[in-house]
């Protein structure tokens, strides 16, 4: 029997990661990476002005986030390694959060599909607003469909 090492075992499992299956790790990661407040603080932290932001900071820059979810979404984003905690002790203690260069390489790509929403809202918007206007049309076309259906299966009894 053939013996692997370490790093051939892990290439292997690298090749059998598959997101569209629900219990592999891809999946619960992209589940993670795609919720808005992920996307924004990782997008808020690659545009700052400096290296890092404050908790404070971050929680002006994106406007409606309650103070709970800020602080569960940069837990979670610690916790897989997206960006870095750094407690300063002062009166008042001072946190900072820094993208991690595992971050840093994510950063590009949400701050991006940012940046595509912000180009194309008004597409978007006019897309909305058009499939709203047929939605009350098909419906009526489809309700007409059912009728003549309906109406096709019977039979006539005109003498």
């Amino acid at each position: 029997m053939a013996t692997t090492t370490a790093a051939q075992r892990r290439a292997q499992a690298r090749i059998e990661y598959d997101a569209f299956i629900r219990s592999c790790p891809t999946n619960q990661l992209l589940d993670r990476i795609s919720d808005k407040w992920v996307s924004l603080v990782v997008s808020a932290l690659a545009q700052a002005d400096g290296p890092s932001m404050r908790y404070s900071d971050l929680g002006r820059k994106l406007a409606g986030i309650s103070p709970k979810m800020l602080t569960q979404t940069l837990r979670s984003l610690e916790r897989d390694g997206i960006l870095v905690r750094t407690v300063t002790p002062s009166v008042p203690v001072r946190v900072d959060y820094e993208l991690t260069p595992l971050g840093t390489s994510l950063a590009g790509l949400l701050s991006a599909v940012k940046d595509w929403a912000e180009l194309h809202i008004e597409e978007v918007n006019e897309a909305r607003e058009r499939y709203d206007d047929d939605d009350g049309d098909a419906s009526s076309a489809d309700s007409a469909d059912s009728a003549d259906s309906a109406d096709s299966g019977r039979t006539s009894s005109v003498s």
